[in-house]
């Protein structure tokens, strides 16, 4: 992620969530890339693996947002990433409803992953109040 962050940063609920986060979507799409690699028995890939990637992507762009959000100055900038860390919430929430349409055994733990999110919406609105 992010190698040299202060440490104040690290210890910040919304950057400790945001981890849990990161580290939950990736074992979530390791357990469901096993079931959705499989080829169809026409030959095609099944188009829900594409989602499982999904999630680590937006996943792991959330700490690099917080960290960039409290380490600007601007507060216009600042802003931009308040705004681009909702986007990657509400995206990563959508993601994970499609990846629950799956036909895979992991989409069961994609409710835990949302109730994680709802955890990080919290921990994000008072965040922004302090910045």
């Amino acid at each position: 992620m992010l190698p040299n962050i202060p440490s104040h940063l690290s210890d910040l609920p919304i950057y400790k969530k945001a981890m849990e986060i990161y580290i939950l979507s990736r074992s979530i799409s390791s357990y469901i890339q096993y079931d959705l690699s499989d080829l169809k028995s026409d030959g095609t890939e099944d188009s829900d693996i594409y989602f499982s990637g999904d999630i680590i992507q937006q996943s792991v762009s959330l700490a690099p947002e917080i960290v960039n959000a409290e380490l600007e100055s601007c507060s216009d900038r600042k802003y931009e990433h308040i705004a681009s860390l909702q986007r990657l919430t509400n995206l990563l929430y959508k993601s994970s409803y499609r990846l629950e349409r799956s036909n895979s055994n992991g989409k069961d733990f994609l409710p835990i992953l949302r109730s994680e999110l709802k955890k990080f919406k919290i921990l994000q609105r008072h965040w922004m109040l302090s910045l």
